[in-house]
């Protein structure tokens, strides 16, 4: 009876189902500085999906994050492998979790160079979020339910397993070029729970909200988010981008006396 009316912490149903896409990322700060390019791969068999999200880091660093889901019904995660290393993290990180075991297994590199591994069997929730967080948002329905509960495994760098509190909060304007579209702006917050969020906020450890914006409609499309990636990381800018041709001199050269003649080579 204290939960906020319109609260939903169930499995998030599905309402547009998952398929094959090969989509293109890149990685920014919130100056607009590019710090590595990406790519979204997802495949699917029946109702198991794979989506692997991989960044690679223009300073040789590098963060993937394959999750195995089920979307029968509900939106499912099966396990999750996460693998972050590369100075653009403060320490390299390998979580792998069996949600069907509720193992959570976290292999990481201490201030003093040390391979160490935590390994906890934990009560997973049917709405873990790890991996799926932008597939869960272009499901949920916030006219219906306005505030949504997901859970997630943070590698602290001991597993620990919080919740996000995820609300609408209206639309923004963007363009691809022709007229105005509206994405909605969702922000995600994490609750750490207990007597550690009461204390977090005096400390400074509490972790910053995440903002993802969604483009809705009959196929509802990722189109922004800016949050941490790592526990106490900096805010990054993820986007979709296109792809940009490096064209020889030969390809220059024709294009330039027929501007409306497409090379016949080129290479991202």
């Amino acid at each position: 009876m204290f939960c906020p009316a319109g609260q939903n912490d169930e499995p998030v149903v599905v309402r547009h189902t998952e398929g094959l896409v090969h989509g293109f990322l890149v990685l920014r700060t919130l100056e607009g500085k590019t710090l590595a390019e990406g790519d979204l791969i997802q495949t699917a068999d029946g109702d198991r999906v794979t989506s692997k999200l991989i960044f690679h880091f223009k300073d040789g660093s590098s963060r993937s994050e394959t999750a195995v889901f089920s979307q029968s019904h509900n939106f499912r995660l099966l396990s999750d492998h996460l693998v972050q290393k590369g100075p653009a993290f403060k320490r390299a990180t390998e979580m792998s979790i069996d949600a069907s075991t509720g193992e959570v297994t976290v292999r990481y590199t201490d201030e003093n160079a040390k391979e160490k591994v935590e390994v906890e069997r934990l009560a997973l929730p049917g709405n873990l979020a790890n991996g799926l967080i932008f597939t869960l948002l272009k499901n949920i329905e916030p006219a219906a339910t306005p505030l949504t509960t997901l859970s997630m495994v943070a590698a602290t760098p001991k597993p620990r397993l919080v919740k996000l509190e995820v609300a609408a909060q209206g639309e923004n304007p963007f363009s691809i070029g022709g007229p105005p579209r509206q994405a909605t702006h969702y922000v995600v917050k994490v609750d750490l729970g207990g007597v550690a969020g009461l204390v977090a906020p005096l400390i400074g450890k509490k972790p910053p909200d995440s903002h993802v914006w969604i483009l809705g409609g009959e196929a509802p499309a990722f189109v922004k988010f800016e949050g941490p990636l790592y526990v106490d990381g900096p805010i990054w800018r993820i986007e979709l981008t296109n792809p940009t041709w490096r064209l020889s001199a030969r390809d220059a050269e024709q294009i330039k006396r027929s501007p409306t003649v497409l090379p016949k080579s080129g290479r991202f």
